[in-house]
């Protein structure tokens, strides 16, 4: 493609490259360039225009954005996307329902390396989505990139390492929840859980039962060991759970299941713990999960939710990116409080 300052005389089917005001109205950007719009332009004066010649071999804007998307989601409705139509050389991939996202980093960077004109940006892997959410978004920034820089990008994605689409979002697979909340003297109580159960409706799931037992680890066996079809099991304490054999925790010992992990370097969230009880996962949640802001149980609850499996190897690795918002009305902020002496 050639790029630049062009007679008119030598411009007809050109792109304009920027917008140009006519007696007639505004020609964008863009703008395949017609004999009318040359002799409107002489009118006015005139004499050359900056615009893209293509050439042959050349692959528009909108056509080799069309390509990379078909290449990089063959079968849109097994990837749970939806592919928007190309326009001024963009395609965004959509989620077409709630879940999280799966994607190798290695393949897109190595996409993006291919040229710079050719670009696709993407949420982190692991991110969730809720419907309509935008997941990725593919842009050809020139008018027009060379033939073998979307042939490139087809073999690529074509012979790369990943089996299944290189993104795709993964949707809920449980739909049941069950909650025990513990209480305490003055203490919460059952705040918070309309924030809970906000974050189940997101995933398309169900708060089944609601327990409130008191903070004593007999009591949260006995709720554990109720019978129950909910798939997964939320506890939400009225005390901070502090250690690993504290009564909750230890009262899932206690009632048959087991602690994967106590404790996550995401904060806040640091006091989640997670386990199982009779194959089905427990998620102790922090206290912060009473609130609807982020925090790291959304990242537990949302992989669990869509039967990614969650390990206490992947619970370690949530600390970089772990660092989220600040909570201004954190008993002992972060930063900003004076040292004492």
């Amino acid at each position: 493609m050639r790029f630049g300052p062009v007679p008119l005389g030598d411009a007809t089917g050109a792109i304009l490259a920027h917008s140009v005001s006519l007696p007639s109205g505004r020609l964008r950007k863009g703008q395949a360039l017609s004999a009318t719009h040359l002799s409107e332009m002489a009118a006015q004066g005139i004499e050359e225009v900056i615009c893209a010649r293509l050439d042959p071999g050349d692959v528009g804007e909108d056509a080799a954005a069309a390509r990379f998307a078909a290449a990089m989601v063959p079968d849109p409705e097994a990837a749970n996307l939806r592919l928007t139509k190309p326009f001024t050389g963009r395609v965004n991939l959509i989620a077409t329902g709630p879940g999280v996202v799966r994607l190798d980093p290695a393949v897109f960077h190595a996409l993006n390396l291919i040229d710079p004109m050719l670009t696709v940006a993407t949420v982190p892997d692991m991110q969730q989505m809720a419907k309509g959410g935008m997941v990725a978004t593919i842009k050809v920034i020139s008018y027009a990139v060379p033939e073998a820089t979307v042939a490139e990008a087809e073999r690529l994605l074509k012979v790369g390492p990943v089996v299944g689409p290189v993104i795709r979002v993964v949707p809920p697979r449980l739909k049941t929840a069950r909650l025990i909340v513990t209480e305490i003297p003055g203490g919460a109580g059952e705040k918070g859980v309309r924030a809970i159960e906000d974050r189940l409706t997101a995933l398309g799931m169900t708060l089944a039962q609601i327990t409130t037992v008191p903070h004593r680890q007999a009591d949260i066996r006995t709720a554990l060991q109720a019978s129950d079809d909910s798939e997964l099991t939320l506890i939400l304490t009225g005390s901070a759970t502090s250690d690993p054999h504290d009564v909750a925790p230890q009262a899932l010992r206690d009632a048959g299941g087991r602690v994967e992990r106590f404790g996550m370097p995401v904060d806040p969230g640091n006091l989640l713990f997670l386990g199982d009880l009779h194959g089905r996962p427990v998620i102790g949640l922090p206290g912060c999960a009473r609130s609807p802001a982020l925090n790291g149980a959304d990242w537990v609850l949302s992989r669990v939710a869509c039967g990614i499996a969650v390990t206490a190897t992947d619970v370690a690795r949530m600390g970089v990116g772990g660092l989220l918002k600040e909570i201004p009305t954190r008993p002992q902020p972060r930063a900003g409080r004076k040292p004492t002496t």
